[in-house]
């Protein structure tokens, strides 16, 4: 009898949690790319990335044109991110190198960022 009602318990919590996971799913917001810094290749750089994730990502990170360079290599290798042709690869690397670049947060000098490994 107790295992059934610890059972009937689990699977009665289930259910009715369902509905609140359902509702909380995670819902991108809208990005244009005039909401990010200002620059030749801006908008290149904002639909070439945002083929996968948002915007805001990219412009979070501040890297050198060399991990900028290695991010796109990694994105490519693993995930199955479309190569750039040579012209857009040289836009979309002035773009970012010019617009974000590597920056430490204010008060940490043993900060790494993370996306350069």
């Amino acid at each position: 009898m107790m295992p059934r009602l610890l059972a009937l318990t689990v699977v009665a919590g289930m259910l009715l949690t369902t509905p609140a996971i359902a509702q909380t799913t995670f819902t991108p917001r809208e990005e244009s790319p005039e909401e990010f810094a200002a620059g030749k290749g801006r908008d290149e750089t904002f639909y070439a990335c945002t083929a996968c994730h948002g915007f805001r990502l990219v412009a979070q990170q501040g890297l050198t044109r060399a991990q900028w360079e290695d991010s796109i290599a990694l994105m490519v290798r693993r995930h199955n991110m479309p190569p750039l042709d040579d012209k857009n690869r040289e836009t979309v690397l002035n773009y970012l190198e010019a617009a974000y670049p590597p920056r430490a947060p204010v008060g940490r000098r043993d900060w790494v960022n993370p996306f350069a490994k």
